[in-house]
């Protein structure tokens, strides 16, 4: 789970369908990770999927995470470069509990578990890994 990296960049948001969330390009141009959060449209994987070198999907959303990800799971289990990590519903709830405008955090990842630091107080993430 590498996701920090200079050359790693915001998307265009929902104004931009072929744009990720965030991506990370090569000097060439060339895509080398492309990053989705949420509950991404699995044509949308499959299409990242044949663009860029990596792929990771961060999901969330408790129960629809679950149904999304059993409803395509054969078809994105095929994707050899693509990894799906869900954040639990409670974990999910309890960061947004503390999101707030001008939030300052800091994030230690270690061993594929998240140490988060928001406004003084430490939490403990450890994201399920789907794929």
């Amino acid at each position: 789970m590498r996701f920090a990296d200079e050359a790693l960049v915001f998307g265009k948001g929902l104004s931009a369908e072929d744009e990720p969330d965030l991506w990370e390009k090569d000097l060439t141009g060339a895509i080398t990770h492309w990053l989705e959060v949420g509950l991404p449209d699995e044509r949308k994987i499959r299409r990242a999927c044949g663009r860029a070198k990596q792929v990771t999907a961060l999901t969330y959303g408790g129960r629809a995470a679950d149904m999304q990800w059993q409803a395509n799971e054969s078809l994105l289990l095929r994707q050899d470069n693509l990894a799906v990590l869900n954040i639990a519903q409670e974990d999910s709830k309890m960061l947004a509990a503390k999101a707030t405008r001008n939030m300052s955090i800091q994030c230690t990842v270690q061993e594929r578990e998240l140490w988060l630091n928001i406004e003084g107080e430490a939490l403990h993430v450890v994201p399920q890994v789907r794929r």
